[in-house]
């Protein structure tokens, strides 16, 4: 169980809200025009960003370098494309990475004409300084397992987790571990945290996490 100093809770309802033209975008760190110079990173973790996307709608082209990007849709179809001359959709239960590398240029738009679009898309430091590369990954989660999803070219492992009522798991110590519950109610030590919460754990040896209500989490396993 994680000592009380090393344990940092950040709720959904404080994190950087922006409004554009069909999408509302919810910022853990520091992004855009918001700043706050305690809010910058966490490890290797740059940005935290939940997208919701109105149908028909979303990101043109725009440019990235030097970054590590991670995509996880929780709700609808994401059509993805990038100068690298990859394009796709991408579902709920796949993960997708975009390695920027020396640069790259990326559109993200709802699928759909109808439905919403509701994803995730997290950002770390890259230790990739070559050619954009891309990769896209299918994730199932056994209930109650820690579950691997796409590899990063970071000091970095993103895990999926599913849990039933009541069930727990024992996550493995790291320098930092980073917990985002993307849906139910999960307790990390004395700490219930909902859709949107995040628990940032620092060199902590093995926790756990146990679900009040069925739920689902990706926990970033961070190496410095």
């Amino acid at each position: 169980m994680p000592e009380p100093s090393s344990l940092q809770v950040s709720r959904a309802a404080d994190r950087f809200h922006t409004t554009g033209d069909g999408v509302e975008t919810w910022h853990s760190f520091s992004y855009g025009a918001h700043y706050d110079p305690d809010r910058i990173a966490f490890g290797p973790v740059m940005a935290i960003n939940t997208e919701h996307v109105a149908p028909g709608r979303g990101y043109d082209l725009h440019d990235h370098a030097d970054v590590e990007i991670v995509t996880w849709v929780l709700h609808g179809v994401l059509r993805h494309e990038d100068s690298t001359g990859q394009a796709g959709e991408v579902r709920p239960g796949t993960a997708q990475r975009l390695s920027a590398g020396t640069g790259v240029q990326h559109a993200e738009r709802n699928a759909s004409d109808v439905e919403p679009l509701v994803f995730v898309q997290m950002m770390l430091r890259s230790d990739h300084d070559g050619p954009p590369a891309y990769a896209q990954v299918d994730v199932d989660p056994v209930p109650g397992e820690l579950t691997p999803t796409v590899g990063v070219q970071a000091p970095a492992e993103l895990l999926a987790v599913r849990l039933e009522a009541g069930q727990g798991v024992s996550v493995p110590g790291a320098p930092r571990s980073l917990v985002l519950v993307t849906g139910g109610t999960i307790r990390c030590g004395d700490v219930e945290l909902a859709a949107g919460d995040e628990a940032r754990l620092t060199a902590v040896g093995e926790y756990d996490l146990r679900a009040s209500s069925a739920a689902t989490a990706l926990i970033w396993q961070l190496q410095r």
